[in-house]
Parts: C-alpha cells; structure tokens; sequence
C-alpha cells in the first residue's frame, strides 16, 4: 500500500450571530501579573478556556509553561473558574464561554498551621 501524507488539519471557530469572537475577561493572580504588565484583569478570545488560555499564551508569553505540566495538562495547583464554576466539574478545558464571560486564574495555597 501506499501511504500519502494527510493535509493539516485546520480547525475553523465557529464564529457567534453577531460575527468577531468571543471576548473573554481573565482575571490574572497577582504571582502571574509580571506577565501582563501588572495587568490585574486582560481580555482573551477563544469559544474554549483551553482556546482563551492559549490566546492568553499568545499575547503574554510564559502563562503556558506556568499553567501546564510536562504532559499539557492543566497544573493540580491550578485552578480555573468560569463565572465562578470549576471548569474540573464542567467540562474541563473544553468549557465553551461566551461574549462578557469571565475566567479567573487561582493558584492554590497551601498553608500550616502555625
């Protein structure tokens, strides 16, 4: 048999009625902050949280490698809100946001007593 070479798989967003994409507020944790500028609260794309993080990614590089292991997926310590919801119980990256949505960055802290 002979084998040929697929084309690339493009992947094409589904854009909503209005047209554009969907705009996403981030909340950004203050340990992440050096990477927006101290930018508390910037503004991502993407109809995914993984697609908005790598937007994130993309804008201000170094979120990537402080977001996700060795294996790409998301950090134990990381912890990821949509509107206030944990995208682990919804759909995990895969969670589909909408236009005014907002997604919010919270390392976990571990702490002792003392």
């Amino acid at each position: 048999k002979k084998f040929q070479r697929r084309k690339k798989r493009t992947t094409t967003k589904i854009q909503p009625e209005q047209g554009g994409t969907r705009a996403i507020k981030v909340k950004i944790p203050t340990p992440l902050q050096r990477l927006t500028n101290k930018q508390s609260q910037v503004e991502a794309e993407g109809f995914t949280v993984g697609e908005v993080l790598g937007d994130l990614e993309r804008t201000f590089p170094g979120f990537k490698e402080r977001l996700y292991d060795e294996k790409g997926e998301l950090r134990r310590f990381i912890n990821i809100f949509l509107n206030e919801e944990d995208v682990r119980f919804l759909e995990g990256l895969n969670t589909t946001g909408k236009d005014g949505d907002e997604i919010s960055i919270i390392p976990a802290v571990a702490g002792g007593s003392l």
